[in-house]
């Protein structure tokens, strides 16, 4: 595998990228649903339903549907958010786990001084605790959420963002990610992306959407990035 040349930052997705985070998601969701008197949920639906953000998951959740019902109730849908924020934060993530190879490859990039960003669809108020509790938090010079800007992956303005702050140009960041938001991100930054197989893209092959390199196991990234 013919490594990239005079990549100077990455960008990482976190759920399914870095973090198994879906028992958690869907415990919070089906908890949610259950609570407003709604057919429960299960880990196989939400694995196929996470990637676009809290509102897309729980409107999702509540169509019983990877298609959000038009004629949702704008009302239910921000009871269901609340609810479903209130018991993910409960459950403390205790059910979330690190991928394997993951804190050892982001610990070799650290050492090697490679600057380092989250780039999630999560809510941002989440994910400074899941960083610190899996030991990784110090290795990110910026953590943006879904909501940090107004506008969320597959929309490249937080790539642009991180571009412009940084002083990057485009062929200088990587962006690693395990959904077809991540590669369409990357895409439209026109920054180079790497499509990881073991995540969550709506049941699809991440090789579909056409990223540079794919990838089996999290720490072959240090194959692809000269360190």
């Amino acid at each position: 595998m013919k490594p990239f040349e005079g990549i100077k930052f990455i960008a990482f997705d976190l759920d399914g990228t870095l973090l198994d985070s879906v028992p958690d998601l869907a415990d919070a969701a089906d908890k949610a649903m259950r609570a407003l008197g709604r057919p429960g949920v299960s880990v196989e639906q939400v694995t196929l339903w996470i990637g676009n953000g809290a509102d897309i998951l729980i409107g999702r959740a509540l169509s019983q549907s990877p298609e959000v019902a038009p004629d949702l109730d704008p009302a239910l849908h921000q009871q269901a958010r609340t609810l479903f924020d209130r018991f993910y934060d409960e459950g403390g993530h205790q059910k979330s786990a690190l991928y394997p190879g993951v804190k050892e490859t982001l610990s070799a990039f650290h050492q090697a001084k490679i600057p380092m960003a989250i780039v999630t669809n999560k809510p941002a108020q989440f994910v400074p605790h899941l960083l610190e509790q899996h030991g990784i938090s110090d290795y990110f010079s910026d953590v943006i959420g879904g909501d940090t800007f107004p506008l969320k992956k597959p929309d490249p303005h937080a790539l642009h963002w991180l571009m412009d702050k940084h002083q990057l140009a485009a062929s200088e960041m990587l962006m690693v990610g395990d959904s077809r938001n991540d590669i369409l991100a990357a895409k439209a930054a026109t920054c180079y992306v790497v499509g990881l197989t073991y995540g969550y893209n709506y049941g699809q092959p991440i090789s579909a959407s056409d990223p540079d390199v794919v990838l089996d196991h999290f720490s072959q990234l240090t194959g692809v990035v000269r360190i």
